[in-house]
């Protein structure tokens, strides 16, 4: 059985073509996908600022085979993403993701003060 790790990925585009209704939508629905709403969920969480209306992230955690590594930890968020902006009916364009293997991180722990 391969061994599965647990990956936080960061999925970052730019907005392209966006229709007057998507540009509407995204606009309206601004507050709920500011700096609060950026949480690693398996479904992903959509960030952006209003102004200007240009750049976005989208932040996945991503389980699969340690074999397969980072890169298709990307691959998979990256599609994870361009499914649900086209679902959403958002043109984008530039897809790039950063990935995070949570297995492999290396904690540093402050060592406990003496007195």
């Amino acid at each position: 059985m391969n061994e599965q790790h647990t990956y936080r990925v960061i999925v970052r585009g730019t907005w392209d073509g966006l229709t007057e209704e998507s540009r509407t939508r995204l606009l309206a629905e601004a507050c709920a996908h500011g700096l609060t709403s950026m949480r690693f969920t398996e479904e992903g969480t959509l960030s952006y600022e209003p102004s200007p209306l240009k750049h976005f992230s989208m932040r996945y955690v991503v389980v699969s085979d340690a074999a397969d590594g980072d890169e298709m930890a990307g691959a998979l968020a990256e599609e994870r993403a361009e499914a649900t902006l086209r679902e959403l009916g958002h043109g984008f364009t530039g897809l790039r993701s950063t990935v995070t293997d949570l297995d492999t991180m290396k904690i540093n722990y402050k060592a406990a003060s003496r007195r």
